[in-house]
């Protein structure tokens, strides 16, 4: 198979689940594949398409997770199914899981991600940050991404980790995440991959702070819910810094106008999930008192999507596929943006396969409202076996 096709890409957008995973098999499967990743509507009867997916794959590695939405060659849907397959003659993995994530012990998670990676050591060449990368799902609603995210990155170094959180759609019930055969709940599933085709991991996010200060004053850490923001109700603050009334805050203007946290002078987005009847705000990431927050705005995001794809076709020319985990937040912004159409044009010229997520992991970082993903070029690095 040649270089500029040995990733194989495919986007059912069926209905019925069985079928979905059909499709979807018949235009992924390929000789010795070392991985199959999926990412699929919620509303599937998960138990149905676990069960196709079992059968059809067999003992290959395949994880993936529910959505807030899928993006693929169909361009953004709500009810279907995306994801890849990579050949073995291409890549060398190493998968594992870890559940009850309520529990979540971060020595027992470094003790588990070192392991793997002695794993991928023992059926291969040496790995480095140069060749190699770590994927991390894991379940959208369970609150512990900040803690299983650096445990894994401890453990990895150098090995750069990306990732995301799994959604339902606009429900905030229940995530799941695929491992094994089946779809499971507060679990997080680790790949560790070795490619002979060259990458590009990236980070991209298109808000810019402003100087209107948030100091978080009273939080419910666990929960990830702020009940006073400068000493007042947190969205009777919010609001009026935005110049509305609380009433009014929603998922839109949340998506327009996210908080954002300075680390050693750079920005990450702290995105608020919901007000709650006690006017308090939920956050999509870990939140506690003393927090400096500031309200940031956004710029243009389709502007900004395209600078991020010119960077990577600069560095590895185009790509034959992209994993691109997307905040779902962007998503709301996107579909009553005018750019709508065009965001979708850009995605798909750069072959991006991925979901609208709860959350993104990039490196040791849980964040939000931003697009994390990794870019696979087309000619392989003929001097690193796998």
């Amino acid at each position: 198979m040649a270089d500029t096709d040995c990733i194989r890409k495919a986007h059912s957008c069926a209905a019925d689940p069985r079928e979905a995973a059909r499709e979807f098999h018949a235009k992924v499967s390929q000789p010795a594949m070392a991985l199959v990743i999926f990412f699929c509507s919620s509303e599937y009867d998960l138990d149905a398409l676990a069960d196709e997916m079992k059968r059809l794959f067999g003992d290959v590695q395949v994880v993936g997770c529910t959505t807030a939405g899928e993006i693929g060659p169909a361009g953004f849907r709500d009810h279907s199914l995306a994801g890849a397959s990579f050949p073995a003659s291409h890549f060398r993995v190493a998968a594992g899981h870890v559940d009850h994530l309520q529990t979540f012990d971060v020595e027992a998670g470094q003790t588990f991600a070192q392991a793997l990676l002695q794993k991928l050591l023992a059926e291969g060449p040496p790995t480095d940050a140069d060749h190699s990368f770590a994927l991390l799902l894991i379940d959208g609603l369970s609150l512990r991404e900040e803690p299983v995210t650096r445990a894994f990155q401890t453990a990895l170094g150098r090995l750069p980790l990306l990732g995301g959180s799994a959604g339902d759609g606009m429900k905030f019930d229940r995530t799941h995440v695929y491992r094994d055969g089946r779809f499971c709940a507060d679990c997080a599933v680790l790949v560790l991959v070795v490619s002979r085709i060259p990458f590009r991991i990236f980070k991209t996010q298109h808000v810019v702070a402003t100087e209107d200060r948030l100091v978080v004053t009273e939080a419910d850490a666990p929960s990830r819910t702020v009940k006073e923001i400068n000493g007042l109700p947190a969205s009777q603050e919010y609001a009026r810094m935005l110049g509305i009334d609380a009433s009014d805050l929603d998922p839109s203007r949340f998506a327009a106008w996210p908080v954002v946290l300075t680390i050693g002078g750079t920005p990450y987005v702290r995105s608020i999930q919901k007000v709650n009847p006690d006017g308090s705000l939920t956050f999509f990431c870990a939140i506690e008192d003393g927090l400096v927050l500031r309200v940031a705005k956004g710029v243009d995001l389709l502007q900004n999507l395209e600078q991020a794809f010119a960077g990577i076709r600069a560095e590895i020319g185009p790509p034959q596929l992209v994993l691109g985990y997307d905040c779902i937040l962007r998503k709301l912004e996107i579909v009553q943006s005018e750019a709508k159409d065009r965001v979708g044009e850009v995605l798909q010229e750069n072959n991006t396969i991925g979901f609208h997520t709860y959350g993104e992991q990039f490196r040791g970082v849980h964040v939000n409202q931003t697009l994390v993903g990794i870019a696979f070029g087309t000619n392989a690095a003929e001097t690193h076996d796998v």
